[in-house]
């Protein structure tokens, strides 16, 4: 079952500066500092992919290449994947234990399901959330998790469990691209999508599809387990797959995931924050994975109704205190329905944006050639260019989540080659714009707003 929390986020983009001489051990706001997976292989950009955000007009053709990629190379589709590998233990020894909190391995009943009895939520020592809800790590150098979009009336639109392969059945008319199409057709809609990498690597054409039209891909597992039950091993096991698959498919590495079932402790966290990733939940469900339909349950699809009719109410009533991340899927034939169902009601009562452009998150890879919108700025309004991009302006603040990023990749001017590039994302106070010669990329906006609502949704 997925459950439902309410919490808040300290998010940031920021200025990409060159290296330091010495690797930082946290940032200015205390975050353990975090590189770019120097680990993942350089597979280069895929043919297809676009070199950046797209401004001229989308693909919409309803046919899409079923190639996988070569599936020698990975583990068995949505099996447990081996902890044996040698590319897992080149990650395993790029953390730092010493920065990952021995939360105990959560244990299982006969029914598979998650065995809360002996956790004391009284304490919950290890924020886990399945237990508590909790958001705000009890690991101070952790960042917080985004659950929520920090402005009142935004709807940040995302899909779980994608992308969408064909089964063989009368149910591939709803595979992808069909969400995909409807998206940019219906007022070019951006989206956040959480992958499995199982599906990844047996559609990879679908991912393709996503990212040209400028929908932003995260990770969410090889194979879709309670990761707080998963050792160590892994935990680093069900996300490197998924971050590879996304890589060789795609070209980028993302720095975000959500924990299949919302289920994720300081443990998790601090494995996948090492990894270069951000967790991201949710405040609202719809359960449309519960609905009949291939794969699914025996929840009337007139329940999840009810739940978007009640979350339009409430916003046409302003009584709405932050905006919204809801959680929906690309599951099945069911979820796409009540998907498109659903979405263009939603844009008559939210600003519906994908869960980056309302944190203002403009960079959501670690590779520098893909910026994609401010909040306020149209989703047509970036351009791709090969020259330099001028900052936004000065910043009043100074935040910092410690990205530095020091593996190779593609530069704004190729889409085919590649730099080695050293990076620290962190937000100046300045009263002049960023003129520095060591730029190498585009001076993002900080979520400054998401501060000041922290401390009223944090639990």
């Amino acid at each position: 079952m997925h459950l439902l929390g309410v919490s808040a986020l300290v998010l940031a983009t920021a200025t990409f500066a060159s290296a330091a001489t010495t690797k930082p051990t946290s940032t200015s706001s205390g975050v353990l500092a975090v590189e770019s997976p120097a680990w993942l292989p350089d597979f280069g950009v895929p043919s297809g992919v676009n070199a950046g955000y797209p401004t001229g007009a989308l693909n919409t053709s309803k046919t899409l290449s079923h190639k996988t990629l070569d599936l020698s190379a990975y583990p068995e589709p949505w099996e447990a994947p081996s902890t044996t590998h040698a590319e897992i233990k080149a990650v395993m020894n790029a953390i730092d234990w010493t920065k990952v909190p021995k939360a105990p391995i959560v244990k299982t009943n006969s029914n598979g399901e998650i065995d809360m009895t002996k956790y004391d939520e009284s304490k919950d020592a290890y924020c886990w959330w399945s237990s508590t809800n909790c958001v705000k790590p009890k690991s101070s150098y952790l960042p917080p998790d985004v659950s929520v979009c920090p402005n009142s009336g935004d709807w940040g639109l995302n899909y779980d469990d994608g992308p969408f392969n064909p089964i063989g059945d009368d149910t591939d008319k709803w595979a992808e691209p069909e969400l995909y199409n409807f998206l940019a057709e219906n007022g070019n809609q951006k989206a956040t999508l959480f992958y499995i990498g199982s599906n990844v690597v047996t559609f990879p054409e679908a991912a393709k599809r996503a990212i040209n039209d400028g929908h932003v891909l995260c990770v969410h597992t090889w194979s879709h387990p309670s990761m707080t039950t998963q050792t160590n091993a892994q935990v680093v096991a069900e996300l490197y797959w998924t971050l590879r698959a996304i890589k060789e498919a795609t070209g980028v590495t993302t720095k975000c995931w959500r924990p299949p079932f919302g289920d994720v402790d300081d443990r998790v966290r601090a494995i996948a924050w090492q990894m270069g990733l951000q967790t991201m939940l949710w405040d609202q469900d719809t359960n449309d994975w519960d609905m009949p339909g291939d794969g699914g349950g025996k929840l009337a699809p007139s329940k999840v109704d009810g739940y978007f009719e009640d979350w339009i109410e409430t916003r046409k009533k302003g009584t709405d205190k932050h905006g919204h991340i809801v959680l929906q899927h690309e599951l099945n034939n069911a979820t796409v329905k009540m998907a498109e169902k659903w979405l263009p009601k939603l844009q008559e009562s939210f600003n519906v944006v994908s869960i980056q452009q309302c944190l203002n998150v403009t960079q959501p890879y670690w590779e520098t050639n893909w910026v994609y919108p401010t909040k306020n700025e149209n989703v047509t309004a970036i351009t791709n260019t090969t020259t330099a991009i001028p900052s936004v302006g000065p910043s009043t603040t100074d935040i910092n989540l410690g990205y530095t990023a020091t593996s190779s990749i593609p530069s704004a001017s190729s889409a085919s080659s590649a730099k080695s590039t050293t990076t620290d994302l962190s937000v100046k106070s300045s009263n002049t714009d960023e003129s520095s010669a060591s730029l190498v990329a585009v001076h993002g906006l900080s979520l400054l707003a998401a501060t000041a609502l922290c401390a009223s949704y944090l639990l």
